[in-house]
């Protein structure tokens, strides 16, 4: 059986290591750990940053998922991002990511969440099909991206 919870300071470690593998095994990059530890620390500190949930079986983390927040004028109502979803390996293709996502749409629902929203890496054809498979529409709007250095 799949159980999913917040995730705590005591998951910082596994949420670093799924980080570090979504990381290379999507895009092919490698990312600070230490960065990565500094990033996810300062959110399961401060909930207005987002929150993590893990799914587990038998005690062990077999999967993770991250929503940050977007306020959307325009609905008067909060949108949740999906990120940082990884399953691990050995758990794959067993139901992991749809607990997840339960688990989240049913959060969402009792937080009056007025809609989810995910983005892929555009070659990542596997979590394409999967989101789809779930509900999820590609939508129409593009993602843009400039970084602040």
């Amino acid at each position: 059986m799949i159980e999913c919870r917040r995730a705590t300071t005591e998951d910082l470690k596994l949420l670093v290591d799924g980080n570090r593998a979504i990381a290379k095994e999507t895009e092919g990059i490698k990312l600070s750990e230490a960065k990565l530890s500094e990033g996810i620390s300062a959110l399961l500190e401060d909930d207005n940053k987002g929150m993590y949930w893990v799914a587990a079986r038998q005690d062990q983390v077999i999967g993770q998922i991250l929503v940050t927040y977007e306020w959307s004028d325009w609905r008067n109502g909060q949108m949740w991002w999906i990120q940082s979803v990884y399953v691990w390996p050995g758990a794959r293709r067993q139901g992991v990511f749809r607990a997840l996502l339960d688990h989240v749409t049913q959060e969402a629902r009792d937080h009056s969440v007025v809609e989810l929203r995910l983005y892929a890496d555009t070659t990542n054809q596997r979590a394409h099909s999967t989101y789809l498979k779930q509900g999820f529409t590609t939508g129409h709007y593009q993602v843009f991206e400039k970084p602040i250095t």
